[in-house]
């Protein structure tokens, strides 16, 4: 069976959907091409072939959708061993993952590596939002505004339509005429930026609503809390799913990936660097890897990284500290987001599944930068902020994750974290290096062309232009149609067309690779126990193709359970493990050691959360290690 292509020809036949247009493919030298009807490529990982109409007959193009598994891993380790790279890039967040995706489409030998995994820092604890800032409008950034909305309009309309939805934000108004003058005149520069940009017809417009109707809207408000508001659009995903979902996307293309391998020191020749030495986390072993560009996008590792060539950067990285509140959907009554100020930046409630996410706080942070910690006080200062807006105000027996990141940012003249600029800076410190750093999230794409393009000015040889704005993510091609046919594939796999739903807006037209599985074992079609919104099937996928190597992987980022479960996952952390196993060939007792790291990990975010402070929370933090032993 394809990957996809059944069920795309169901859709385009029954339902007669539009064209959604051919897949890229980029040759050896970057040339965009269309591949021939029934023709794969590349080796490794298992190749799928999307539909798409043209006129009235239907006509089919090769898509490569890469596996992540264990054997996939060990080859492109081996692979980067073997053989010089063009490009190595250095960091699995979304910068990371971006520019390998880049680099592969402009015909380049790549490599990825990660220290630990995907999207484990920054990248998948940010506030899930895609968004162009209108915090930065405020500040006159108008550049960076700009750009980051003609990314969300890409993301939303081509390029990812499956992982990126509009949400909508209110915005309570607490003072009359001016405030909504203000307030009003902002918003309406953010549509018309959008629209300007090319790419913003996809959203609605903001509107004003009287206190009336904005009560009819989010009923969870406390009447004397607004005397009205205005309501726009912004768009939100799941950023360690998107990053996994890049990273699978650059391997399809070519790239070499490997994560929980780590950067331990740079090959050097004179001044120049020409590669790494990269330890693999969990084999053992050490690979040295050479490449004519190493790309250093390690986001607030940023320092760290430069350290390892005892150069001093061009410019130095902060972390600023952002935690988020994650309550039930039944806690807030409201049918739309929330967007309040506050006395440093801006606080989010945003519509979350079956949850709501609140935050953020912007503190600085200079302490243990793998495993940030909520303190008791942060924890505090998110749930006051929110309650002085609710009818019903929120207690800490309503909070059933919290999740704290740290943002990157460009260390500058000013002292408090939320004044710093979140535009990007590429430099090429030393012959061989590039290193980029800053950014934000919505803006990933620009910050890894910026990247590549530094690292072909040391190539010395011709190499085609970015093409990332052209090129979907897996899962992109077909979503629409197939989203379309989901009461259909309900009926015919008899899951209920929620769970289809669920399934199309987290792997788009990969969905039938998991109803694949679901056929061969139909109990893999039954939901976690504990963690219901969630299918066995996932866990499984996730070790087999999407590159999860720890129980912690699976729970924390390819799912969410760590944080839309009071229990936190622990009640089903065995399940799973049980579930990875089958594809990682877990011995009983590695099984039981997977479970024991994830209880005591939960258990130490707990203590840290009942800190008064960063420093006591940062310590009850590092009570749990930090690795699983294999």
């Amino acid at each position: 069976m394809t990957v996809m292509s059944y069920w795309v020809d169901v859709a385009n036949r029954e339902l007669s959907t539009g064209r959604a247009g051919p897949v890229a493919d980029v040759s050896e030298r970057g040339q965009n091409r269309v591949s021939e009807p029934g023709h794969t490529e590349g080796d490794g990982g298992c190749t799928g072939r999307s539909t798409t109409t043209e006129g009235d007959g239907l006509r089919e193009v090769a898509v490569r959708t890469a596996r992540l598994g264990p054997r996939e891993r060990a080859e492109s380790l081996a692979a980067m061993a073997e053989r010089e790279l063009d490009v190595l890039v250095v960091g699995g967040g979304v910068v990371g993952a971006g520019t390998a995706l880049d680099a592969a489409t402009r015909g380049l030998a790549t490599g990825l590596v990660e220290a630990r995994d995907w999207a484990s820092g920054t990248s998948s604890r940010s506030s899930k939002l895609i968004h162009g800032g209108l915090r930065y409008l405020e500040m006159l950034d108008f550049a960076l505004v700009r750009e980051a909305l003609k990314e969300r309009g890409l993301l939303l309309q081509r390029l990812a339509p499956h992982l990126v939805k509009p949400v909508p934000f209110l915005y309570p108004l607490q003072h009359r005429a001016w405030e909504r003058l203000y307030a009003g005149s902002g918003v309406a520069l953010y549509d018309a930026m959008s629209l300007s940009s090319g790419h913003g017809r996809g959203l609605p417009v903001h509107r004003h609503l009287s206190r009336r109707r904005a009560l009819l809207v989010a009923p969870a408000l406390r009447r004397g809390a607004l005397v009205g508001a205005l309501q726009y659009y912004d768009a939100q995903m799941d950023d360690a799913r998107y990053v996994a979902t890049l990273v699978r996307t650059a391997a399809g293309y070519g790239a070499q990936v490997a994560s929980r391998a780590r950067v331990v020191g740079f090959l050097r020749e004179g001044e120049r660097v020409v590669g790494a030495r990269v330890q693999d986390v969990d084999a053992g072993g050490t690979y040295e890897v050479r490449a004519r560009q190493v790309v250093n996008a390690t986001g607030v590792w940023t320092d760290d990284t430069q350290a390892l060539i005892a150069e001093r950067g061009q410019f130095h990285v902060r972390a600023s500290k952002g935690i988020h509140l994650v309550v039930p959907k039944d806690r807030i009554h409201s049918t739309t987001g929330l967007i309040l100020r506050t006395e440093k930046s801006v606080l989010f409630v945003i519509p979350w599944g079956r949850h709501w996410i609140i935050g953020t706080t912007d503190t600085d942070w200079d302490l243990d930068k793998a495993h940030p910690a909520a303190s008791s006080a942060d924890i505090d200062y998110l749930l006051d902020h929110v309650n002085s807006v609710l009818a019903v105000p929120l207690t800490r027996d309503d909070v059933q994750g919290v999740y704290a990141g740290l943002r990157p940012l460009l260390a500058g003249e000013s002292d408090a974290t939320s004044k710093l600029s979140r535009e990007h800076t590429v430099a090429h410190p030393v012959p061989g290096l590039v290193v980029v750093a800053g950014g934000k999230y919505t803006t990933y794409r620009v910050m890894a062309k910026d990247a590549v393009d530094e690292a072909v000015h040391g190539l010395d040889t011709r190499v085609a232009p970015c093409v990332t704005e052209d090129v979907p993510l897996l899962g992109a091609e077909g979503y629409r149609a197939l989203w379309n046919a989901r009461a259909r594939i309900a009926a015919r796999t008899g899951l209920h067309v929620a769970r289809v739903e669920h399934l199309l807006n987290r792997y788009g037209s990969l969905t039938e690779e998991l109803l694949d599985l679901v056929t061969e074992d139909p109990g893999l079609g039954e939901p976690v126990t504990g963690a219901d919104d969630y299918l066995r099937a996932e866990v499984l996928y996730a070790a087999s193709h999407e590159g999860a190597r720890h129980l912690d992987d699976v729970l924390t980022r390819r799912t969410r359970i760590s944080i839309e479960t009071f229990d936190r996952g622990t009640r089903c952390a065995r399940e799973c493990a049980e579930l990875m196993a089958r594809v990682l060939d877990w011995s009983e007792d590695q099984i039981a050691r997977e479970v024991e790291h994830y209880e005591k990990r939960v258990e130490a975010e707990r203590e840290s959360q009942r800190q008064p402070d960063d420093q006591t929370a940062d310590a009850a933090r590092l009570g749990a290690p930090d690795i699983v032993p294999l």
